[in-house]
């Protein structure tokens, strides 16, 4: 997202110098030191004047911008060898701008071989009068420089796929000058209307710029293959062409500085022997001084010697106050900033507009999930947890309302009575055993029951067989003596048999019943289905009944049958 982010504030200075490499510095111009700084080796073609391996200058400027800790994601202003710089007089005065870019791209064309098969991009200046001299007023004189745009559109492509934005291009000329200007080693020659020429040797040959003060007044160019001279004889050469060069450019003062590590400024001048005051700068091997300015302790010291003049000019140019300013960076061929991605063994490269585009659709789809979150399924969640809270508050009222109606002071009435209880079970289940103890001890050996009732309210009911009636009425005399107070009566006795053989012979068993419940309490227990008269009374008063009666009588021919419900020790209430 680093890399795709727009207007980056760091800002580099790359230098393409010959027989240094490729430079890469920044400048803390209020302290006056070197803050960044890294060189690579890099190949340059003096003759096409173009870097020889683009690829191996991108792999340098990424070195570089490791090795420094620099974003990638930088603006860079490149320094590169001054491919020409030339007057074009006589121009008509309402000319245009275009019209003038024209003419001087055309010049360029004529003039310079190089030009002949690249197109060039050009810059231009009104070409400075000293001070003293009157301008022309019938016709307009430019001075241009030029660099082939294949050379710049290369350079623009190999940093844009390291991140990085081409901002500026510099010529090596216009940035000796700035740092020359910023060392103040020429503040006398600087000074207005002081004549002074500035000689320049290069690997290729050497140039002169005629100067006014801080004016360019002419530039000249020699070409000298100093290469392909031996010790001596190259001072012999350069000197022989530089004095009659000279003569062409009177001036009062005379600086030399040095390029390449064949020529030192030093002897060079002493050859001269120029009649002029002199000075020269060693921007080579030759430098006595560890370092042309002060340096910072992130820089390596086995860097300060490396660092030049054009490195230091082209560091300058956003606040040097030089005059001479070419810019050779055409706004037509700047390209936004892009990063290359790489997916597996293909490359993706994508611009400024693209990231921000993929942003926007991030941000987008963040948000719209966001709202689906917060306007869909929250409020869903919300309402299911409302409903949870709502069904434990219910739940907690009823349980509140339980665990009161426990802590309240309970009724008398309604309370249970352990003691109570108990009693009642004992009296109750005392009357039933005592009516079945009695009803088992008193029976003799030729009686036997076939049924036995009795309740905790003291009725009993009974039914049995004997052999012989004696047996019978003992039985009957027995348990009304254990059974005071229960008012027995022997409810039922006869034959049980249906001969009447049988019954004239008086042989067989005798069928009985005892009790002490009157005829509706029986009908109650025998058939408890039966419709009851309410209006048959309780005959005999028998105590054992329903106190006030109104028991009823069952319908005539209504068959009696034992109802296994109410056998033994039964508690169902007999009516």
């Amino acid at each position: 997202m680093s890399l795709l982010s727009s207007n980056p504030k760091n800002k580099v200075y790359l230098s393409v110098t010959p027989g240094v490499g490729i430079e890469m510095m920044q400048l803390d111009v209020p302290s006056g030191k070197v803050a960044n700084y890294a060189v690579r080796e890099l190949a340059y073609d003096e003759q096409q004047k173009q870097i020889v391996d683009m690829e191996a200058f991108k792999n340098a400027v990424s070195e570089m911008y490791e090795e420094t800790g620099i974003s990638p994601k930088s603006q860079v202003v490149i320094n590169m060898p001054l491919v020409t710089l030339r007057t074009v007089p006589d121009l008509a005065l309402l000319l245009p701008d275009d019209a003038i870019t024209g003419a001087v791209a055309n010049d360029a064309e004529d003039k310079e071989y190089i030009f002949k098969r690249q197109e060039p991009i050009v810059s231009w200046i009104d070409a400075p009068t000293p001070s003293g001299v009157p301008a022309n007023k019938e016709s307009r004189t430019v001075m241009y420089t030029a660099i082939q745009k294949s050379v710049v559109e290369a350079i623009q492509t190999a940093l844009y796929e390291l991140g990085s934005t081409l901002v500026g291009v510099e010529t090596s000329l216009t940035s000796i000058f700035r740092a020359l200007d910023y060392m103040n080693v020429t503040s006398e020659q600087m000074q207005p209307n002081m004549t002074w020429n500035l000689l320049i040797v290069n690997p290729t040959g050497y140039s002169i710029a005629s100067m006014s003060g801080k004016c360019l007044i002419e530039f000249y160019d020699e070409p000298l293959p100093i290469k392909s001279f031996e010790g001596d004889q190259m001072y012999d050469e350069i000197v022989k062409s530089v004095k009659i060069s000279l003569m062409n450019y009177p001036a009062n003062y005379l600086y030399v500085i040095s390029n390449t590590d064949q020529i030192s400024a030093e002897l060079l001048l002493a050859k001269l022997k120029p009649t002029c005051n002199v000075d020269f700068l060693e921007n080579n091997s030759f430098k006595k001084q560890d370092s042309l300015i002060p340096v910072s302790l992130n820089v390596l010291p086995t860097y300060h010697s490396k660092i030049s003049l054009q490195a230091i000019g082209c560091a300058l140019v956003d606040t040097s106050s030089f005059p001479l300013k070419f810019s050779l960076m055409d706004v037509k061929m700047t390209a936004e900033p892009s990063c290359v991605i790489p997916i597996g063994e293909h490359e993706y490269v994508v611009t400024e507009k693209q990231g921000f585009m993929v942003v926007l659709i991030f941000a987008a789809v963040v948000l719209g999930l966001l709202a689906i979150l917060t306007f869909i399924v929250l409020p869903g969640i919300e309402k299911s947890k409302a409903d949870k809270i709502e069904e434990y508050k219910t739940k907690n009222t009823e349980m509140t309302a339980e665990i009161a109606s426990y802590n309240k002071t309970p009724d008398p009435a309604a309370s249970f009575d352990a003691t109570s209880e108990v009693q009642n079970g004992v009296k109750n289940n005392r009357a039933k055993l005592m009516n079945y103890t009695a009803a088992g001890e008193t029976i003799p050996n030729n009686v036997w029951l076939t049924y036995f009732m009795t309740q905790a309210n003291g009725l009993v009911y009974m039914k049995g067989g004997s052999t012989d009636v004696s047996s019978v009425y003992s039985y009957f005399k027995n348990l009304r003596d254990s059974l005071i107070g229960t008012n027995l009566k022997l409810q039922k006795l006869e034959l049980d048999t249906d001969s009447v053989d049988a019954a004239v012979a008086d042989s067989g068993n005798y069928y009985f019943e005892i009790t002490n419940m009157t005829e509706a309490q029986l009908n109650a227990l025998l058939n408890p289905n039966a419709p009851v008269n309410p209006g048959a009374g309780n005959p005999g008063g028998n105590p054992g009944g329903n106190p006030g009666g109104g028991e009823g009588i069952p319908p005539a021919g209504q068959p009696q049958q034992d109802n296994a419900d109410n056998g033994l020790l039964s508690d169902k209430p007999i009516q």
